[in-house]
C-alpha cells in the first residue's frame, strides 16, 4: 500500500506538469507562430519480486515474471512543429512562412535567435525588426524616400522597395534556416528559439530552395494550438488527476483498516 501511495502521488505530480503544458497551450492561442507543446510520459522503475524464467520450486520455469510498478514522471515536453494556418493581415511587413524554415533574429549580444514570427515593423531608421526591435537577418533597409506601402517581399524571400514611385529597387534577401531536430531548439522566450547541440547547426537557404518553406507576403502564421483539443486535454488531465488522488484516499483507508486490526 506505500508502494500505492507513492505511484499514485507521482501521477498527481505528473498530471500538474500536464496540466501547466495544456494552460500554456491555451494560454497561447493567438500568438504568432506559436506551437503546441506536449507533455510525453515515462513509467518509472519496476521493483521486481519475480523474474520471468526463473526456476519455480518443483522445477518447472515461471513464464512471467512478478514486477510491481512504482508510477510514472514527465520524460519530456516536446514542441509540435506543424504548419499553423496563415491568416491575411494585407500588411505589408508581415511575413507568413509557407513550409519549413525559421527567420534569423539578431540579439543584442550579438547572437542569432530564430522565429516563425513574422509580424514585422520598422524602426527609426527604417529597418524591419521584430515587435522587441530586435533586427532581421539580414538586414533590411528601406531607402529613405520608400513607404512601407511600397515594399514588396517575393515568395522566394527577395526584398524590393519604389523610391517616390519610380523606379523598383531589390534592397535585400531574406534567408529561411531549417534544423535537423527542430523540437531541440530552446524555447527563449518572445517568439524566438535558440539553437542546441541538441537541434544542430542551422541550414540556411533561400526560401522555395533545399526544403525550406516559401514566404507569403501580407500573411502571419497563426498559432498551432487547436483550442478545442487543449479543452479535451484538459478535461482527461483533471480527471487523471482525480483517479490518483482516488488512489491515495483508498490507499489511506486500507492502511487505516490495517492499524485497527489489533483493536
Amino acid at each position: 500500500m506505500m508502494r500505492a501511495l507513492w505511484a499514485a502521488a507521482s501521477g498527481m505530480k505528473a498530471q500538474q506538469t500536464n496540466m501547466d503544458v495544456v494552460a500554456h497551450n491555451i494560454a497561447n492561442v493567438n500568438t504568432y507562430g506559436n506551437k503546441k507543446v506536449r507533455a510525453e510520459f515515462q513509467d518509472l522503475l519496476y521493483q521486481t519480486l519475480r523474474d520471468a524464467g526463473g526456476t519455480s520450486g518443483n522445477g518447472t520455469q515461471y513464464p512471467q515474471g512478478l514486477q510491481v510498478g512504482l508510477g510514472v514522471r514527465v520524460a519530456a515536453t516536446n514542441r509540435i512543429f506543424t504548419q499553423g494556418p496563415l491568416q491575411t493581415t494585407e500588411r505589408p511587413t508581415d511575413i507568413g512562412i509557407q513550409g519549413e524554415g525559421f527567420f534569423q533574429i539578431q540579439m543584442p549580444d550579438g547572437t542569432t535567435a530564430y522565429t516563425r514570427d513574422g509580424s514585422f515593423k520598422l524602426d527609426s531608421n527604417r529597418r524591419l525588426v521584430t515587435s522587441e526591435g530586435f533586427l532581421l537577418i539580414p538586414n533590411i533597409t528601406l531607402d529613405e524616400n520608400a513607404t512601407i506601402d511600397s515594399v514588396v517581399i517575393s515568395s522566394d524571400g527577395r526584398v524590393s522597395d519604389t523610391p517616390n514611385g519610380g523606379t523598383q529597387t531589390e534592397i535585400g534577401q531574406i534567408n529561411l534556416v531549417r534544423f535537423v531536430n527542430p523540437e531541440g531548439l530552446y524555447a527563449y522566450g518572445k517568439n524566438l528559439f535558440l539553437e542546441t547541440e541538441a537541434s544542430g547547426a542551422p541550414i540556411e537557404s533561400e526560401p522555395g530552395a533545399d526544403g525550406a518553406g516559401v514566404l507569403a507576403q501580407g500573411t502571419l502564421e497563426m498559432s498551432g494550438v487547436q483550442i478545442v483539443e487543449e479543452m479535451v486535454n484538459m478535461i482527461t488531465a483533471q480527471r487523471a488527476y482525480e483517479s490518483n488522488s482516488k488512489a491515495v484516499t483508498t490507499s489511506d483507508s486500507m492502511l487505516e483498516i490495517a492499524n485497527q486490526l489489533k483493536r
